[in-house]
């Protein structure tokens, strides 16, 4: 739990992309051996079938293509093993970590199952330790620097107004929101039972995803019983969909009229590589039993239980639109809708009792980490707690 990047092993990074590369090749393969199948067992030219052994064929020579490319996977790792002393280590650098922060966005449920070494794993950096915390978790695709922009920093900006020590998450993005919120409710405990002074207080501000994330790792302690959860006096969130985002909703629609036609079926494969963090914002799943049991990638329903804010803690959200001022038909941030950042939803069950709820305007969505705006009522809320 220290600010100082760890050092990392260029072959590490070599062998994710290796490994990374021959699935991503075993995939696409896959799917043209599922086109090739459909297209030879259907009519051929001017109606005649297809003979039989053509689809024979195909499975015998598709499936020594897969074998050749597993083999060279197998290959490049032992190569790269007595390699790996001489490439050395370094600290990682900023585009590599903007790169493997969108990778495990994007595919990151993918690399932690397979054991890739590019999976992130859940680390929370800081650089003191103070009696008063504040926690800062970042959204899909993100890593713990991006809250550095165009100079400001929430977590720096309100640890220096609270005399609190600012403590960055980083974690996979990719993976179930309830599953990094579970893991983050683990690693909150161990950091406050560990700290070298009493802990007095703890404010979680999450930005987009991370608003999520922060709302399940609450209710994980709450089920847990974890200390920490006492301290924790505040919660905001920034942009947060917490009723879901109409851009993973849209892609599932895509994906499923793929499935209409048996001949476009096969690519169905390419809207099912998005990542279990991605579908979990079609309705903003929060708790494991939101999505234990169920298809993904299908199209149901909210299949939400209804889950309250925190008891006991302070509430705030913030939403953001590209409006510039009050409008009858307001746009959300770009990404995420006005109602569902602000936990407002047609079903009462669902709505989110925030203490009070405040509208950005003329912000997009990356726009929230830095407005002077948004900073003002971070201050103005977190005054009233303290």
């Amino acid at each position: 739990m220290t600010d100082e990047p760890k050092a990392r092993a260029h072959v590490d990074d070599l062998r994710g992309v290796g490994r990374l590369a021959i699935d991503a090749t075993t995939g696409v393969m896959g799917l043209v051996e599922a086109m090739h199948r459909t297209i030879a067992s259907g009519p051929g030219v001017l109606g005649s079938p297809l003979a039989a052994p053509a689809r024979a064929v195909t499975g015998l020579v598709y499936g020594a293509i897969k074998g050749v490319t597993r083999a060279v996977g197998v290959t490049i790792d032992a190569a790269l093993a007595t390699l790996g002393p001489l490439l050395g280590d370094s600290a990682p650098g900023a585009q590599r970590a903007l790169v493997q922060a969108a990778l495990n966005g994007v595919l990151g449920d993918y690399l932690a199952d397979t054991a890739n070494p590019l999976a992130m794993p859940m680390v929370l950096h800081h650089a003191d330790a103070r009696p008063r915390l504040v926690v800062l978790v970042h959204g899909l695709a993100m890593h713990h620097g991006q809250w550095l922009r165009n100079g400001h920093d929430h977590g720096a900006a309100l640890a220096a107004e609270l005399d609190a020590t600012a403590i960055y998450v980083d974690y996979n993005s990719g993976r179930h929101i309830s599953t990094n919120g579970a893991a983050l409710a683990v690693e909150l405990e161990r950091l406050v039972t560990g700290w070298p002074c009493p802990v007095e207080s703890i404010v979680i501000v999450g930005h987009s995803l991370g608003g999520l994330v922060a709302r399940s790792a609450c209710e994980a302690a709450r089920v847990a019983g974890h200390a920490w959860l006492g301290k924790l006096t505040t919660l905001v969130t920034l942009g947060s969909p917490h009723h879901g985002a109409a851009l993973e909703r849209g892609g599932n629609w895509f994906e499923a009229l793929l499935g209409v036609s048996a001949y476009s079926a096969p690519f169905r494969v390419l809207g099912q590589i998005r990542s279990a963090g991605v579908t979990d914002l079609r309705f903003g799943n929060v708790v494991d039993a939101d999505w234990q049991g169920a298809d993904r990638f299908a199209l149901a329903g909210d299949p939400r239980t209804p889950l309250a804010l925190p008891v006991g803690v302070a509430c705030y959200a913030i939403a953001a639109t590209t409006a510039p001022e009050p409008c009858e038909r307001l746009p959300g941030d770009g990404l995420v809708g006005v109602t569902s950042a602000l936990g407002q939803h047609d079903r009462s069950e669902h709505v989110l009792r925030f203490a009070d709820r405040h509208l950005a305007f003329g912000l997009g969505h990356l726009d929230l980490l830095d407005a002077p705006a948004v900073a003002a009522k971070l201050r103005e809320w977190l005054a009233i707690q303290c």
